[in-house]
């Protein structure tokens, strides 16, 4: 939410008023007819963090407010940040599918459709305790609100909610496989982090870098070395955590992964320096401004932040971990056996 506000507010100070312009919204991240064919993947996901006014801002937010806490408390952080962009971006596939006409579309509807879909699969395999006038009212005023409005682009509610419900029924069924090939229950801080990661590596596999360091491989090739190296991680942090203080390790561990990642990502970010300024997007022009007179110095002050914030995240479990004589392990591994999906 707070990334949300932050992007749109932003546009409207651009536009001086409670509203942004269809060409602001466009060089800002808007998802468009022509975006895939020209593979800006990127906004796929910028789309939903920018709204067209103020008004439309507030509903999303609402929405996000009244739906995301039921599915947040329920899945936990992690799982939510996987079924919340990922509904953002089939929604936005969906609707690119649908139009047939130039479009432009903005705003986090395919995302809160797709956290009430999640919410119905939920309630399907009885692990939600609500009524279904809970989804009677809300799917309705969602359906009638969105053929009612011909500025609402339908089909991107329609590919989130789809994509919501979909995505939370695999989720159930990792987790019912988890049981079986995982020791212990990861941490949610933990499990955040390993996301986040595995969205930085997903993105790193779209770009060229991947191409260069791999070549050769086609696209799904190294997709599939991708989710092969993911579960060896997954694997491993999985026999960390099963170790006397393995939770302080695995903290230890993953404070240094994020900060080489920090690192990696400004590196790869300097080959966008001079002469390849500007790149005409004006906060990133901005950005690399100031970055591209000592990128080296920016990522490596960035990457040691990077480390300091992910200890002072995880002081909690980093604290567990050192005092740690047994019990951790067993208590995770005992959290596991106890789960039987989501």
């Amino acid at each position: 939410m707070t990334v949300t506000v932050l992007a749109s507010g932003f546009c409207f100070i651009q536009a001086g008023g409670a509203s942004a312009p269809a060409e602001l919204l466009y060089r800002y991240g808007g998802m468009y007819s022509g975006a895939i064919a020209r593979h800006e993947y990127w906004r796929l996901l910028a789309y939903g963090f920018l709204h067209v006014n103020f008004v439309h801002l507030t509903m999303n937010m609402l929405c996000l407010v009244l739906w995301g806490g039921h599915l947040d408390r329920r899945v936990g952080p992690a799982y939510f940040l996987i079924i919340y962009l990922g509904a953002m971006v089939f929604g936005a596939v969906i609707g690119n599918g649908i139009h047939s006409t130039p479009y432009l579309t903005v705003g986090a509807s395919g995302a809160t459709s797709g956290i009430l879909g999640a919410l119905l699969c939920l309630w399907i395999l009885g692990k939600l305790d609500v009524g279904f006038d809970f989804f009677a009212i809300n799917i309705g005023l969602n359906v009638a609100f969105a053929f009612g409005n011909s500025r609402i682009d339908w089909g991107v509610h329609l590919g989130g909610f789809v994509a919501g419900l979909i995505a939370c029924a695999l989720l159930d069924l990792v987790e019912k496989a988890n049981a079986w090939v995982l020791r212990c229950k990861f941490p949610e801080v933990v499990k955040v982090n390993l996301t986040l990661l595995a969205c930085v590596a997903v993105l790193w596999t779209w770009s060229g870098q991947a191409q260069a360091v791999a070549t050769g491989a086609s696209g799904w090739g190294l997709m599939i070395i991708m989710v092969v190296a993911c579960s060896a991680v997954v694997k491993l942090v999985d026999l960390a955590l099963s170790m006397k203080k393995g939770l302080a390790i695995v903290v230890t561990a993953l404070a240094g992964v994020n900060a080489a990642a920090v690192m990696l990502c400004g590196w790869a970010l300097a080959f966008s320096c001079w002469p390849h300024l500007p790149i005409g997007y004006i906060p990133l022009d901005i950005f690399l401004v100031f970055f591209c007179s000592n990128p080296v110095l920016i990522s490596g002050l960035a990457a040691i932040g990077a480390a300091a914030v992910t200890l002072w995240l995880c002081s909690k479990e980093m604290s567990r971990g050192l005092e740690d004589v047994g019990f951790v392990a067993t208590s995770l591994r005992a959290e596991r056996g106890r789960r039987h999906g989501l």
